[in-house]
């Protein structure tokens, strides 16, 4: 798949193709049917497909300030879309003067002048150009002048996530921030993940007899609810069963909230300086303060033991 980083990447060859354009932030079950169509639709054009999305948030530009949590880095979420098989993801830097076009000039400076729109698929409540004049009905209406078809696939699936709303990134984030990573995974179709690199921390963890990897996540992370989990920590290509803490470790006093995983059974396991990513499976318990380190070790070894059991069986 190819990745691009500005209209200036796109090859001046490119010809016609099928687009969709969103953040696509989690690329989430609901994406997957408009990124789904979107390939589909291309194969029976016999052209390729391409994926739109914006860097940073549109958002944070807009209001700033208000850039919300990610649920997937621009690198995850084109890995996620080249399974989906998308050929190209185009990454536009969302600045200023890039929210001020117009959504005529959007059209004609991005799907017209530089993919080649043979096809656009979108969501129904696709908005876009400045101050999010455009809708899917305008994207239409000059489709016929520029000479390529609209098809609005409706995202909104539901389940048993968030007590039977529509499936969307809002309601994911929600869910992570409360601690509900199996409804949030119910939503993504697979658990949510948490990426960094490993740095050195206070290594309680390994005095203890429990070596955690300490992971400085990316910015803007959504980071679950404060408290333990089970779920996988991959580093080097290898996943590993893992037990979760999320929180300011309370035991010690501390203050600075961090993501430490300890990968069950593995003895000896150097990942300083790694990038990893850690995958939340299910909520174990809130985090607490222990009135002793016995106390705090017996409910480590029962949390690791419950991890052991949810990995196994999963």
């Amino acid at each position: 798949m190819q990745r691009w980083r500005g209209l200036e990447d796109i090859p001046q060859d490119w010809g016609r193709s099928v687009v969709t354009i969103g953040s696509y932030d989690g690329v989430h079950r609901g994406h997957q049917l408009i990124i789904g169509r979107a390939v589909a639709r291309a194969r029976e054009l016999g052209v390729p497909s391409v994926v739109v999305t914006f860097d940073p948030h549109p958002s944070e530009v807009v209001r700033p300030g208000s850039h919300p949590p990610l649920l997937a880095p621009h690198h995850r979420r084109a890995e996620l879309m080249a399974e989906l098989g998308v050929d190209a993801v185009l990454i536009l830097p969302f600045t200023t003067e890039f929210s001020k076009l117009s959504p005529a000039d959007f059209i004609v400076k991005v799907l017209v002048d530089k993919l080649h729109a043979r096809a656009v698929i979108e969501g129904p409540n696709f908005r876009f150009g400045h101050k999010a004049a455009g809708n899917v009905g305008f994207l239409a209406e000059l489709g016929t002048t520029y000479d390529y078809e609209v098809e609005v696939v409706d995202l909104y699936v539901s389940g048993a996530a968030g007590g039977g709303e529509p499936f969307s990134s809002t309601l994911t984030r929600r869910l992570i921030a409360e601690g509900d990573v199996e409804g949030a995974a119910e939503i993504l179709g697979r658990p949510h993940r948490v990426e960094g690199v490993v740095v050195r921390g206070a290594q309680r963890g390994r005095e203890l007899g429990y070596p955690t990897a300490n992971v400085e996540t990316l910015p803007h992370t959504a980071i679950p609810a404060d408290g333990v989990y089970a779920g996988w920590l991959t580093a080097d290509g290898e996943r590993m069963p893992a037990a979760i803490s999320v929180g300011t470790n309370p035991q010690f006093d501390g203050t600075e909230r961090t993501v430490e995983a300890y990968a069950i059974d593995r003895v000896g396991l150097d990942l300083y300086g790694l990038h990893v990513a850690v995958d939340f499976l299910a909520y174990v318990r809130g985090q607490e303060k222990f009135e002793s380190i016995d106390a705090l070790l017996d409910a480590i070894a029962a949390d690791v033991k419950k991890c052991r059991e949810l990995t196994g069986a999963a």
